[in-house]
């Protein structure tokens, strides 16, 4: 694991981020039809400084996070490729019922064994932190009629802006969770 306390470091981060969203603005085609837009930017930072996908995660929200005019650019990037230059989905659509129903068995199983293997790994608050945070962004989607990655980072982005009072709202339920199942 990196020094994410690092500030060259941090700063690289910052200086890499603030090229690639500068770069996918000047030509959203750089993400191809089923990339993520998020993505590219935190595999950019992984690759060039060298560290893992989970390091140049918590870099890159560290920088977000810091620096609220890259985060307003970040969401923006990621609301011109997922919401304003495509539609998502239509290669799904175009399959035939058996190769969707193989695509989805395959989700599904794959989906259960990461979750178990998360619980064993990290423990259950961080199972019941991760499938929180992923029905608030289906939710998201849904209601708002915008791609999951779309609104995963529209979640990501809101509770950058309100860190700790998203922190202690979230660790709240998740004991109180876990509280009821130890009951019954």
């Amino acid at each position: 694991m990196i020094g994410l306390d690092d500030n060259g470091r941090r700063i690289e981060a910052e200086r890499i981020a603030e090229r690639e969203i500068r770069i996918v603005n000047e030509n959203p085609l750089l993400i191809r039809s089923n990339g993520c837009a998020a993505c590219h930017v935190l595999f950019t930072i992984a690759n060039k400084m060298k560290i893992s996908e989970q390091d140049a995660a918590d870099m890159l929200s560290e920088v977000l996070l810091d620096n609220n005019q890259l985060n307003d650019q970040f969401i923006e990037m990621v609301e011109s490729v997922h919401m304003k230059q495509r539609t998502m989905g239509l290669t799904f659509v175009l399959k035939s019922r058996e190769a969707k129903d193989r695509r989805i068995e395959s989700q599904f199983k794959n989906t259960l064994n990461e979750l178990l293997g998360d619980a064993s790994h990290y423990g259950s608050e961080i199972v019941l932190r991760k499938l929180i945070m992923s029905q608030i962004a289906l939710e998201l989607a849904q209601n708002l009629g915008i791609d999951y990655h779309a609104a995963t980072e529209e979640l990501y982005y809101y509770m950058r802006k309100k860190d700790m009072e998203t922190h202690t709202e979230l660790m709240q339920l998740i004991r109180s969770i876990i509280g009821k199942t130890i009951k019954k």
